[in-house]
C-alpha cells in the first residue's frame, strides 16, 4: 500500500488539473459575438461620435444593461452628456506648399501631407521650419531634443519614436499630443510635422490619407483645449518626406537610419518654410458616455468602484475601399463594448457576492482623442476618489488562439501581478509589451484614468515574435484597422475570445475582491499622478 501511495498522489494531482479544465466557463464567446453583430451592423452606420448611429448602439446598450440588472450611474440615468466641437478641412479650399529661395513648391494634399483638425488651425500661415528629432524633453533623464535650438515662431519637424534608453511609459508619455505640444509651445514654437516612421506605423499611408477625411472633434468646454497656441498640425508622407530635408545637408533616409538602432537624432533648421492655407468648417454637438453600476455587498468596500471601460465610437461612413464606406469597428471596439455586455450578463446568471461595487462605463469620442474618457475621469458620475481601478477593453483581437496576453501596464502597478495571476490560472503565458514604439498604453482610455491617479491597465491577446499568429495580428493592423473591412466578415477565434473573458472577470473579481487598493509600484512613472490626486 506504501508503495502505491505516490501513484495515489499523482492521480490526485491529474483529478485536479482535470476539474480545473473542465470547470464550467462564464462564456462560450457566442453571447460575445452576438452583441458584435448588433454593435457592429450596417445600421449603426460606423456609429461616428454624436451620429444616430452611435445614439442607436448607446440605446441598445442601455437596454441590455437593464436587462442585466445593471443600474443606471450616469448623470442623467445611464447617460453622460458632452458637448464637442467637430472640425473638418475643407480641402478645395485649403493649400500646403514648400518655400524655397522664394519659390514655393506645392504640395499635394492627401498625397504628400494632410492636416490634422484636432487643432484649431489657423486659416493661413507661412513659417520657417526646423527638425526637432524625436521632438521630446524628458527631466527624468536628462533627456532634451530642444536644447540650443531656436523655435520661437516656427514649426517643429518631429519623427516619431524615442531614443532606446527611453523607458517605454515614460517615453509614450512625452509622445501624447498634450505633453508634446506643451513642451513645444514653451519654446516658441507655432505648429508641428509628424513624420511617421516606417518601421513602426500600424497602417499604410494610402489608409491614413482615406482617414483624413473623418471628422476631428475636441471638447467644447475650455478646460480641455491642450492645442493653445498650436496653429498648425499636419502629418508628413514618409515616402515624400525626402521634400522636406532637401538642402539641409541632411537626408531622410539617414536621419531613419539612425532612428533604426534609436539613437539619439541630430536637430537643425531646414532651408525652406512652410506655407498653409487651411479652410475648416466647424459645427457644436453632443455625444454621450454610458455609465452603469452593479453596487457590491460590504458595509465599507461597495462605496468603492472597479472600472470596467470599453469605447463604443468608430469612424463613422468614410472614403469607400473596395466599395464599402461603412467602417463598422467590430473589433474596434464593438468587442470591447460586448464584452462589457456579456460580464454584466454573467454577474446576472452566476451572482457573485461582490465586496466592491463594478462601474460599467462605455466611452464616446475615443477615436477623437479619448475625448469621452477624458470628460469622465476629470468629471466622474461618481466620486472621484472611489475608482480604485480600471480595466480597459480595446480591440483586444481575438482573432488567434489565447495563450499568450500582453498586457499594458503590466510593471506598472499591482493590477499587473493579478493579471498575471488570473491568466497564468487559466494556463495562459503573460507577456509585456513588445513593441513600446506603437505607445499603446497611452492610447486608449486607460490613460485617462491614470492621469487621474488610478492604476489602470489593458490586456490583448499576444503571439510569439516570428510566429504564424503574430503574423496574423500584424496581417490585421495592415488589413483592417480603421477600415471597413474591420467588420462582420471577418475571421474570429470565439473560444479565444471566451477565454480573454474569463481573465477579465476573473480580475475585475479579484480587485472587486481584495481587502486592499492596487497600488502603483513604487519605481512607476505614473505613481506621481496618485500623489498628485491626494
Amino acid at each position: 500500500m506504501l508503495k502505491k501511495l505516490p501513484l495515489v498522489a499523482t492521480l490526485l494531482v491529474a483529478i485536479c488539473a482535470l476539474a480545473q479544465q473542465i470547470a464550467p466557463s462564464h462564456f462560450d464567446g457566442k453571447t460575445w459575438w452576438d452583441y458584435v453583430k448588433v454593435l457592429a451592423d450596417d445600421n449603426m452606420e460606423g456609429r461616428e461620435t454624436g451620429s444616430s448611429g452611435l445614439q442607436r448602439a448607446e440605446a441598445y446598450i442601455v437596454a441590455q444593461l437593464k436587462q442585466a440588472g445593471i443600474q443606471p450611474a450616469g448623470s442623467d440615468g445611464y447617460y453622460q452628456q458632452i458637448k464637442f466641437q467637430s472640425r473638418e478641412i475643407v480641402e478645395k479650399d485649403s493649400a500646403l506648399a514648400l518655400v524655397r529661395d522664394g519659390k514655393a513648391e506645392p504640395l499635394v494634399l492627401g498625397e504628400d501631407a494632410f492636416f490634422s483638425t484636432r487643432v484649431d488651425l489657423a486659416p493661413e500661415l507661412q513659417a520657417p521650419m526646423v527638425f526637432v528629432g524625436y521632438g521630446l524633453r524628458i527631466p527624468e533623464k536628462n533627456y532634451d531634443d530642444l536644447t540650443g535650438l531656436d523655435l520661437n515662431g516656427k514649426v517643429a519637424v518631429i519623427l516619431s519614436g524615442s531614443p532606446a534608453d527611453i523607458p517605454g511609459p515614460l517615453s509614450s508619455h512625452y509622445q501624447t499630443p498634450a505633453e508634446r505640444w506643451k513642451t513645444l509651445h514653451a519654446a516658441g514654437a507655432v505648429g508641428m510635422i509628424s513624420i511617421a516612421n516606417p518601421s513602426t506605423m500600424d497602417i499604410p499611408w494610402s489608409r491614413m490619407s482615406v482617414n483624413r477625411m473623418h471628422p476631428s472633434m475636441s471638447l467644447a468646454d475650455p478646460e480641455f483645449n491642450e492645442t493653445e497656441g498650436e496653429k498648425l498640425a499636419l502629418y508628413f508622407n514618409p515616402a515624400s518626406a525626402g521634400k522636406l530635408f532637401q538642402g539641409s545637408g541632411h537626408s531622410f533616409d539617414e536621419l531613419l537610419n539612425i532612428a533604426k538602432d534609436r539613437k539619439q537624432l541630430p536637430r537643425f533648421p531646414l532651408a525652406a518654410s512652410i506655407k498653409v492655407k487651411a479652410a475648416l468648417e466647424k459645427k457644436a454637438l453632443e455625444s454621450a458616455n454610458v455609465v452603469a453600476k452593479l453596487p457590491g455587498n460590504d458595509p465599507d468596500l461597495k462605496n468603492e468602484y472597479v472600472v470596467l471601460s470599453a469605447h463604443i465610437d468608430h469612424l463613422g461612413i468614410g472614403a469607400p475601399i473596395n466599395g464599402d464606406s461603412i467602417y463598422n469597428g467590430a473589433m474596434d471596439n464593438a468587442s470591447g463594448s460586448a464584452l462589457l455586455l456579456d460580464v454584466a450578463a454573467s454577474l446576472k446568471k452566476s451572482p457573485e457576492k461582490l465586496k466592491r461595487s463594478i462601474l460599467f462605463v462605455f466611452v464616446t469620442g475615443e477615436e477623437k482623442g479619448l475625448l469621452g474618457s477624458k470628460y469622465f475621469a476629470a468629471h466622474p458620475t461618481v466620486d472621484a476618489k472611489s475608482m480604485v481601478a480600471d480595466i480597459n477593453v480595446d480591440m483586444f483581437l481575438p482573432i488567434v488562439p489565447l495563450k499568450i496576453l500582453t498586457v499594458y501596464g503590466l510593471a506598472e502597478s499591482d493590477l499587473g501581478d493579478l493579471a498575471r495571476q488570473v491568466a497564468e490560472s487559466h494556463g495562459i503565458t503573460v507577456q509585456a509589451d513588445l513593441e513600446p514604439q506603437r505607445n499603446i498604453f497611452i492610447r486608449s482610455d486607460q490613460y485617462n484614468f491614470i492621469r487621474h491617479g488610478i492604476p489602470a491597465l489593458a490586456m490583448g491577446v499576444g503571439a510569439t515574435p516570428g510566429s504564424p499568429e503574430q503574423k496574423m495580428l500584424k496581417d490585421w493592423l495592415t488589413q483592417r484597422y480603421h477600415a471597413p473591412s474591420d467588420d462582420l466578415n471577418q475571421p474570429v477565434d470565439l473560444a479565444s475570445a471566451a477565454l480573454y473573458e474569463e481573465v477579465v472577470r476573473g480580475l475585475m473579481i479579484a480587485v472587486a475582491q481584495s481587502p486592499l487598493r492596487p497600488q502603483w509600484k513604487p519605481d512607476s512613472f505614473f505613481r506621481r499622478y496618485a500623489q498628485a490626486s491626494k
